[in-house]
């Protein structure tokens, strides 16, 4: 039935009033963000803030690089959020104008978590260099032979970042490092490629002697957590320029920072500031108040996703708080402080501890579910090999909180 007062539908449902569909012009309307690219992850800003030192570091790690016929080679590492992987691609950058009269430079950053076996790497660079190359039916071996071919022939200096690298290292090994570092063996010194891994790990652990004897311990750079006056920076730098001017102020941008400042990831801050945003548009707005910061603040999720934790064993629970308590000053820890750790929450929470097989079981789960990273080391004095634990991808503090609270309800079933 339909009514030519209430212009109502055939089916009997009336049209939606131009009020309730208000809110769709409020999308990109402009008011507070003025420009979307400087919230995209892969924005490459014109500068890093708070990494003045850090920079001038890795420049001199690679300075032969801006030599005629010199090469360089460098591993960075840090946690997630510390700008690793900008840092590298803003010194590939700049290396590669600020020298372009004296070297042709270029890159080329593969993914090793998309890209985690050794042909995946190789067709990659190869693609960069020869986007018509053809792949099928062609090894390994004959790929990396296209790479030095195209090298030598050509006037351009590569740089190959592999970001992510760990990924690479575990599921492959390290020859492919190895060869690529003697790709320019009998070329009479003429250096024709450049080797950058990025990860989060230290990626020394996984190498063979002969290629850390390439690479050298001297050529790492870690890059730290930054701390709240560093978010606070980032916070400021996007602002400047991704919203309208006038649009918020320095006690929205410091309580950006506050918010992130337990996770101290650089991509949360950005993440917080363009949820602000988007929320004060929506309301029709064009300024950020408190509360839209507050808002977006409490959507955000740990680190670790509850599910990856909540389904757990309470004494696999248990294990993992030992790990996380010690992580809070250390960078990994051994499996027997872990197993001390432990005995010492059966105490705390006065439940029997379970044996070190069970233990064992516990820690192979975690590593399994990807929560806690394992490196197999010697120990000194000739006392054998033993694994040490790491955290890479959340803050210890983060998944500590949460286990406190899961523990108890978990024995209590």
């Amino acid at each position: 039935m339909a009514l030519s007062n209430g212009r109502m539908f055939n089916n009997g449902c009336r049209p939606p009033s131009p009020a309730m569909s208000d809110y769709l012009d409020r999308i990109g309307a402009g008011l507070v963000i003025a420009d979307t690219e400087p919230f995209n992850f892969d924005f490459l800003p014109p500068e890093l803030v708070m990494r003045d030192e850090e920079m001038s570091q890795f420049a001199k790690m690679m300075s032969a690089v801006i030599s005629q016929n010199g090469s360089s080679t460098a591993i960075v590492t840090g946690f997630v959020g510390t700008g690793k992987s900008a840092m590298v691609k803003r010194y590939c950058e700049d290396v590669k104008r600020r020298f372009r009269d004296r070297r042709k430079i270029c890159y080329v950053i593969v993914n090793c978590r998309n890209s985690s076996t050794k042909p995946e790497v190789l067709k990659n660079i190869v693609q960069f260099l020869d986007p018509r190359h053809p792949f099928r039916g062609l090894g390994s071996g004959e790929i990396l032979s296209s790479v030095r071919k195209i090298l030598r022939s050509s006037s351009e200096h590569l740089i190959i970042v592999l970001d992510e690298v760990d990924h690479l290292l575990r599921r492959s090994g390290d020859d492919i490092l190895y060869e690529l570092l003697r790709i320019d063996e009998g070329y009479n010194d003429h250096g024709t490629l450049s080797l950058i891994l990025i990860s989060q790990e230290q990626s020394l652990d996984f190498l063979e002697t002969a290629v850390i004897s390439r690479f050298g311990r001297s050529n790492q750079l870690r890059l730290e957590r930054y701390d709240e006056a560093g978010l606070m920076a980032i916070a400021k730098q996007r602002a400047g320029l991704g919203l309208v001017d006038g649009s918020y102020n320095d006690g929205i941008l410091r309580l950006v920072a506050q918010a992130a400042a337990d996770i101290a990831d650089a991509r949360v801050v950005i993440e917080l500031l363009e949820g602000a945003a988007k929320r004060a548009e929506l309301s029709g707005r064009s300024v950020i108040k408190p509360k839209d910061v507050q808002s977006v603040a409490n959507l955000q999720p740990t680190n670790v996703e509850g599910i990856e934790i909540d389904d757990l064993p309470p004494h696999c629970m248990m294990v993992l708080l030992a790990v996380c308590r010690r992580l809070k000053t250390v960078n990994e820890i051994a499996t027997g402080d872990v197993e001390s750790l432990y005995k010492v929450i059966c105490e705390e929470f006065e439940v029997d501890a379970k044996g070190h097989t069970t233990l064992w079981k516990h820690l192979k789960r975690l590593e399994d579910r990807s929560i806690l990273v394992a490196r197999s080391a010697s120990i000194s004095q000739g006392r054998g090999r033993t694994q040490f634990f790491s955290l890479p991808a959340a803050l210890p503090t983060n998944i500590e909180k949460r286990l406190v609270t899961l523990i108890p309800a978990r024995l209590r079933r």
